[in-house]
């Protein structure tokens, strides 16, 4: 999905070849990655549905615990909570991740898809080992170690399937045609490569042969900090650094800021995350590491938004039209918003506040929705056009999709960083009854149940354009589908 504003960049095409050459080129690796980038976007889009579900469910049992489902055990706050984040981390957000990774990676390195069968069967085994955690973790058989709560059996085949389907995104890069070797390329080679080291070394030191002591707090503060900042993230930038450009026309701002903002982000990202054991029982010395590192992750946060903001200085216009320009530019400012947030949440006055509260739970909705999803999203609305040479069928179910997800996701922020600091203000208050802290959230939970009901109607008006998409319902166009009807100037 693009707006008119496109255009092919130099920087995108092969040396010495005329347009209409990079066209054909660009035409046969799309073919080459159709079938498993479809399958990769339509099972991720399916968990993305149902882990919606399992999210709205988990927020009103927050308030009304007996409603829907009354007392099944299958169905209580703690598995259907469990579930949910599971199902939207590993089914739609790593998934999303891996089909526009591919579709990227074979782009940039001009080179075709090879073995798609064995992509195919990684996809498979993935949905399948989820299908057999997430069953796991309904009937009560999970661990009980945060963003590791699979049961033991699903995992080693979740990490197989891993590397069935990303192996290949690294096996591109060194087939890739000579020439410019983009920044997105730097992001996606440092993402595929750090996940089987965080991973791997999570699964050994805490389930396999768990460590003893405060040690298991720390590696597990380890491990989410890194899987966030180490996968999740480098694949939202390396596709907010490819379609930015794209979009409108223009190379990046500067290739020194993206070098300066790859490598510090590659560097002090793997010493944050530990900062969450402020007055817990860990060396003073490896919390104030992770607390150094967490404010000097400030220096990549702000290159990377001079850099998008100068790249789309003079083409402010095109958020208009170009769904995917809408959807990644939010994105954008979203990750810039919350690594500020991230960084304000390392020093100890607010720690203290907000250690315990749905404050915690607000930051990771802001980094894990409204910038890598909403990232995700655009990125689809870019690429599958380019799959199955379809334009989108509607743009009102787009802006549907678009705005229900602002609205939902901006209200859950609110309601949950500002539900947060009352919650913590009240629990470092001795005087305030623990009671009177629940009744003051009564409204925040209620408020939580309308926006996860927002950000569900617009995952359906997503899943439904997806749909009609495949279908190649309604008439060929002749251009790209806009947000709205009137052309720019150029």
């Amino acid at each position: 999905m693009s707006s008119v504003l496109e255009s092919h960049s130099p920087v995108f095409t092969s040396p010495g070849h005329s347009p209409d050459e990079d066209r054909r080129e660009r035409a046969a690796i799309d073919a080459s990655c159709r079938t498993p980038v479809l399958y990769a976007f339509g099972s991720a889009i399916c968990w993305l549905v149902l882990g919606s579900l399992f999210g709205l469910l988990a927020s009103i049992k927050l308030h009304s615990p007996d409603d829907l489902t009354g007392h099944l055990s299958w169905f209580t706050f703690g598995r259907v909570r469990t579930a949910h984040m599971n199902i939207v981390t590993y089914g739609w957000s790593a998934l999303a991740g891996v089909g526009v990774s591919i579709w990227l990676m074979a782009r940039l390195c001009r080179t075709k898809l090879v073995a798609q069968s064995l992509i195919m069967l990684g996809i498979t085994l993935w949905n399948i080992a989820l299908i057999v955690g997430i069953f796991g973790i309904l009937k009560g058989d999970m661990t009980s170690i945060k963003w590791l709560e699979l049961p033991k059996y699903a995992s080693p085949l979740l990490f197989a399937a891993f590397a069935l389907s990303g192996i290949w995104v690294v096996y591109m890069f060194t087939q890739r045609q000579p020439g410019h070797v983009y920044v997105s390329q730097w992001y996606l080679i440092l993402a595929f490569f750090s996940f089987p080291w965080v991973y791997g070394t999570a699964q050994l030191l805490l389930l396999m042969h768990p460590v003893q002591g405060s040690v298991f707090g720390l590696i597990n503060f380890w491990y989410i900090n890194n899987i966030l900042s180490l996968f999740f993230t480098p694949i939202a930038l390396a596709a907010a650094y490819y379609f930015i450009p794209k979009v409108i026309g223009k190379p990046i701002h500067s290739y020194h800021l993206a070098i300066v903002g790859f490598w510090t982000m590659a560097f002090f990202s793997n010493w944050a995350g530990m900062h969450h054991m402020i007055g817990g029982p860990a060396p003073a010395w490896m919390v104030t590491v992770s607390v150094v590192s967490s404010v000097l992750i400030l220096i990549p946060v702000i290159t990377v938004a001079i850099n998008f903001h100068m790249t789309m200085e003079g083409s402010f216009e095109a958020l208009r039209y170009s769904p995917t320009l809408r959807f990644v530019v939010f994105g954008a400012v979203a990750y810039t918003l919350a690594s500020f947030q991230g960084v304000l949440m390392s020093f100890q006055g607010l720690n203290n506040v907000t250690h315990f509260t749905d404050y915690s739970i607000g930051h990771s909705h802001l980094g894990m929705y409204a910038f890598y999803t909403m990232v995700m999203f655009g990125s689809i609305y870019y690429i599958v056009p380019r799959l199955i040479q379809w334009e989108w069928p509607s743009a009102w179910l787009i802006r549907m999709h678009f705005w229900f997800t602002v609205l939902g996701s901006s209200l859950m922020i609110i309601t949950l960083t500002t539900g947060g600091l009352i919650q913590g203000m009240g629990l470092n208050d001795e005087k305030v009854p623990f009671s009177a802290i629940i009744d003051s959230e009564a409204l925040f939970r209620i408020t939580r149940s309308f926006a996860g009901m927002a950000m569900l109607i617009g995952h359906l008006a997503f899943a439904s354009v997806f749909a009609l998409m495949l279908l190649k319902f309604g008439h060929r166009s002749t251009g790209a589908t806009l947000l709205h009807r009137e052309i720019p100037e150029s």
